[in-house]
């Protein structure tokens, strides 16, 4: 089952979020420069790893002021009110300390909460981020000023086909099914000016004074070809914060939820509760990697079948059959139902 949307309220803003699982430990989620909560869980691997992080904590999401769900704003947020947005948020559902987590630019964000609000941090985790944006005389990584706003020039491509970002070295994962998702997700997280707004504020950030400053546990994970975001700046992070732990990953895309999801769960699981709850299992591809409970979930949604009534006819409950249901999504390579529908005969389904 999906997590309801509720708001929180930040200052004026209203700041729409998500709470699921039921972990001891609370891990807030700062996404990174743009995000839907909602539409979110369209995709079926991007809900797959929201789902895996939420198996070992209790997963607290939100929309940043001006995209998703949450209050458009007229002009780009200060960084001040961005942490003020997860003290809202964390206040909203009862939590007084939480490990934060965040993406691209989130991590950004996280390390400037963490060092301001060390008693509403018990922990940071950065995946594909950075402390400056852009290269300077000290600073080989990143682009130039002028490389990205030509970047930023382009962004309409984004927002039309999903492309845009991928540096000419597209991801296998990022097919024509995921493109498209991509494209509507952006579409429906901010409009195409904020984004370039919010980038263009990133571009003048740079909070390396911070880094020696960071005293909670800090793990640091980033893809060693990153196409997004070079792999210095994670490299430079993880010499500068004091005593951090830095996990260089295997893959070229940026966007998490792309590529070997469990390598990035199961290392923030270890880091930040001492364990792994099972096994680490690499994904097979294909119909023949679907577990026997797999496959008759997957029969049964090629014939039509929704999530409720396959849980009523194989005695689960309606959220492990949408795991199935998922789990069947990313092993096939598909997109939708329809897809596992339409192309069920491939798969001898």
């Amino acid at each position: 089952m999906r997590p309801a949307t509720r708001y929180a309220k930040s200052g004026p803003v209203n700041v729409a979020y998500q709470v699921m699982g039921d972990g001891a430990m609370d891990l807030v989620l700062v996404p990174g420069f743009v995000s839907h909560v909602e539409f979110a869980w369209e995709e079926p691997r991007l809900a797959r790893f929201l789902t895996r992080l939420a198996s070992f904590s209790r997963l607290i999401m939100f929309d940043k002021r001006g995209t998703g769900m949450s209050d458009p704003v007229a002009a780009p947020p200060s960084t001040d009110e961005r942490m003020q947005d997860i003290t809202a948020v964390m206040d909203a559902v009862g939590s007084e300390r939480a490990a934060v987590f965040g993406i691209s630019e989130g991590g950004t964000l996280c390390l400037l909460f963490a060092e301001a609000h060390p008693d509403r941090a018990h922990a940071v985790v950065l995946y594909g981020s950075w402390a400056r944006r852009l290269a300077g005389p000290d600073y080989p990584y990143g682009p130039s000023a002028e490389e990205l706003e030509t970047v930023i020039d382009r962004m309409d491509r984004a927002w039309a086909s999903g492309e845009w970002w991928d540096g000419g070295k597209p991801s296998a994962a990022d097919d024509e099914a995921h493109r498209a998702w991509w494209a509507r997700y952006l579409r429906m997280a901010a409009s195409p000016a904020m984004a370039q707004t919010v980038i263009r504020m990133n571009m003048g950030l740079d909070i390396r004074d911070v880094l020696p400053k960071i005293t909670v546990p800090t793990l640091i994970l980033h893809r060693t070809d990153d196409s997004w975001i070079d792999v210095g700046h994670a490299r430079y992070m993880a010499e500068h914060i004091p005593h951090a732990a830095f996990v260089e990953l295997a893959g070229t895309d940026h966007r998490p939820w792309l590529g070997d999801v469990d390598a990035i769960a199961d290392e923030i699981e270890v880091f930040l509760t001492g364990r792994k709850s099972r096994p680490r299992s690499r994904t097979r591809i294909g119909a023949d990697s679907l577990s026997q409970r797999e496959r008759e979930v997957a029969i049964l949604a090629s014939h039509g079948a929704t999530a409720q009534s396959i849980a009523d006819q194989l005695f689960l409950s309606k959220r492990t059959v949408e795991t199935h249901r998922s789990n069947v999504y990313v092993k096939l390579g598909l997109a939708s139902r329809a897809d596992l529908i339409r192309r069920a005969s491939e798969f001898g389904l």
